[in-house]
């Protein structure tokens, strides 16, 4: 049995006198019996309601939560938690903007004259692929240019095309040299060429752009104009599988950029921009947001050598494996000088052997298709 009594029983009269009196402990008498003891807990929680009730009817006050009736169902302002913490749950969660959302956008339009590939140098209209490794999504983005993606180019004629081999128009290449005559302007003379030489030797400037294993590329060609903003010409070095060809790379060069080489040393060229260009009206080249997969070519190594047998074709193999070897290819070296060996190699053998150990499967694949 638990008895709750005030202090005074005349506390009601005498809050007229003193309104501090009601706040004066109050007396427990709690009858323990030791079988079963009283809960001391409901005896706290009917003082603290009574107290609480007698301060929000005096003095307007509002206990906080350690006096309130119900502290775990109620917070300060009244509303249940429960539904707050709801709506939180509901509330979508924020999501930043994506670069590939074009809803309520148009299609990004080019005006350059040529079809875009991922790599100008590595790959060639002339070979048609036999398959593609993937469908066609378009490295550029979902929507983000007016060109179809075909699998291995977009071109720049047919917006509609869905066939794999494309045949470029012969008016493009009209186009391409009337632009680049217009940006080249008069051609430069000697002693410009050395000026312009000098200030892009590597003591004189760090600028640089490095050709490698996928030669010249898409993106490639953005960079070498953002390079033309701050200077007249820049250094160009490459290195790798491109360099078998180096004729190749400095036609791609010119002919994608309307650009002039005015110097090369090995893998070191020097691209000048033209006595007409303007950064402000430099062309736009849209971006390619990843590398696309390359398409499937037919078989470099083919079981039998074209007019030979099959136990013609194993014998000669096996001669090959014992031809002393012509040279061995470094990693990332320079290989210019590769083609010329092999050409006076076969004037006294038919056979030429090339070590190609500690090169990439792709890179010997690619060096044996240019040499041939």
């Amino acid at each position: 049995m638990i008895l709750i009594l005030p202090f005074s029983d005349t506390a009601t009269a005498a809050e007229d006198k003193n309104p501090f009196e009601h706040l004066k402990p109050f007396m427990f008498v709690a009858k323990l019996s030791r079988q079963k003891q009283a809960p001391l807990a409901l005896a706290l929680k009917l003082s603290t309601r009574r107290l609480s009730s007698r301060l929000h009817d005096h003095y307007s006050f509002k206990p906080p939560p350690s006096l309130s009736p119900s502290p775990q169902n109620q917070s300060l302002d009244g509303k249940n938690p429960s539904s707050t913490n709801l709506m939180k749950k509901n509330k979508p969660r924020y999501c930043p903007p994506s670069s590939l959302d074009r809803t309520g956008l148009k299609p990004i339009r080019s005006t350059l004259p040529f079809d875009f590939r991922y790599s100008y140098t590595e790959t060639s209209p002339s070979v048609r692929p036999i398959g593609l490794r993937e469908p066609k999504y378009s490295p550029f983005g979902p929507g983000r240019l007016d060109r179809e993606w075909t699998g291995v180019s977009a071109p720049a004629v047919d917006r509609k095309v869905r066939s794999v081999e494309v045949v470029e128009d012969p008016k493009l290449d009209e186009k391409r040299k009337a632009m680049r005559e217009s940006i080249l302007g008069e051609p430069l003379t000697e002693a410009e060429r050395k000026i312009l030489v000098e200030r892009c030797q590597r003591n004189k400037t760090k600028r640089q752009i490095n050709l490698g294993r996928d030669g010249l590329t898409h993106n490639m060609l953005n960079d070498i104009h953002n390079h033309w903003k701050h200077a007249e010409a820049v250094r160009i070095k490459c290195l790798g599988v491109c360099t078998v060809d180096m004729k190749n790379v400095c036609t791609q060069l010119e002919d994608k950029t309307f650009g002039k080489i005015m110097h090369r040393q090995c893998g070191l060229l020097i691209l000048y921009r033209g006595r007409n260009y303007s950064p402000k009206k430099r062309p736009f080249i849209p971006l390619m947001l990843w590398r696309p997969h390359e398409p499937i070519y037919p078989r470099l190594i083919k079981t039998t050598i074209d007019g030979l047998s099959i136990e013609e074709t194993k014998e000669m193999r096996k001669r090959g494996l014992s031809v002393p070897v012509l040279t061995k290819l470094a990693k990332n070296g320079y290989y210019g000088s590769l083609v010329p060996m092999v050409r006076d190699a076969f004037i006294s053998s038919e056979l030429v052997r090339i070590d190609c150990q500690g090169l990439e499967r792709s890179d010997y694949k690619k060096i044996g298709c240019k040499l041939r």
